[in-house]
């Protein structure tokens, strides 16, 4: 099942109320998926201070303060930490890899769920709209949001194994559907020594279209790699620091919608989680067509 929404800002006037607006959009898709949530927000300057790399991680049962002293030692500067939930956003005046690094070595009992230098990634296990309350995602401010409601079904209920998956900087997917050889496809992005922290079908092809990005290829070309080589049904929202793009299977057997005005573009599982956003009554509203990649710049 899984419910997905993504909120694209044309108009700068609407940034200070991007999280709210998607926190509605997320609530609308609580049917779809009632088990765990996230959301990946673009530009909130709480969340990513100018300057500074964030990664996120869940850390259960680990002390913020010494989290963040652990890491910070290693990378020889200071780094600071938030918890938002389920979640821990740490902060340093470094790149985003050099802090994802210093995390994977100092702190190997932590999951890391994203990293950038505009991106956050929140995620938790419970209900969509409870889960953005304890994110603080109401008022949160920014440019772009991605969402996503799951009803598990191939891995088990975890924060880990909920999505957006981010696993290159400021990068995230988020995905309704299945992907029936993610085992194969696994095993061998391992012997190219990418590995993967979940048994999510999601992450593989996170990984994969992450790896195609790294190696030099645009957001289309890496979807349309990913396509000839993951196989299943699905519906793909994937984001980066620059751009918002939508891609459906083949045979399109997940549904999806979306609508363009001139101050935004949304896309969602389904219409009415859209149905509340600002001018929504003159938008464009259409469904992607079969195995097209819809891709919008910043």
């Amino acid at each position: 099942m899984c419910g997905i929404v993504g909120l694209h800002l044309r108009d700068p006037d609407l940034e200070p109320r991007l999280g709210a607006l998607l926190t509605t959009m997320l609530g609308e898709m609580t049917d779809r998926g009632s088990d765990s949530a996230g959301v990946a927000v673009y530009g909130n300057t709480d969340w990513t201070p100018p300057g500074s790399a964030t990664v996120t991680v869940l850390a259960d049962g680990v002390d913020v303060a010494t989290l963040a002293s652990r890491v910070g030692a290693h990378l020889g500067c200071g780094v600071r930490g938030r918890e938002l939930g389920a979640t821990v956003l740490l902060f340093a005046e470094t790149g985003a890899e050099a802090l994802a690094t210093a995390v994977r070595v100092a702190a190997p009992e932590v999951v890391l769920v994203g990293l950038g230098s505009e991106l956050a990634v929140l995620k938790g296990v419970g209900l969509p709209m409870e889960l953005a309350v304890d994110f603080g995602l109401p008022g949160a401010s920014g440019w772009q949001g991605v969402g996503h409601t799951r009803m598990a079904t191939e891995s088990a209920v975890t924060a880990a194994g909920s999505h957006p998956f981010s696993v290159g900087p400021d990068q995230c997917i988020v995905h309704n559907g299945s992907f029936s050889n993610h085992a194969s496809v696994r095993r061998e992005l391992a012997r190219r020594n990418i590995h993967c922290d979940t048994l999510n079908d999601t992450e593989v092809a996170a990984r994969f279209v992450a790896a195609q990005i790294a190696e030099g290829a645009g957001i289309d070309e890496a979807l349309a790699e990913m396509a000839g080589v993951l196989d299943g049904f699905y519906t793909l929202l994937v984001a980066t620091a620059e751009e918002f793009a939508v891609v459906r299977d083949p045979i399109a057997c997940k549904p999806a919608v979306i609508a363009e005005t001139d101050r935004y573009v949304a896309m969602a599982s389904e219409y009415r989680a859209m149905a509340h956003l600002p001018g929504i009554v003159d938008a464009h509203i259409y469904e992607p067509e079969p195995g097209r990649v819809y891709h919008w710049h910043r």
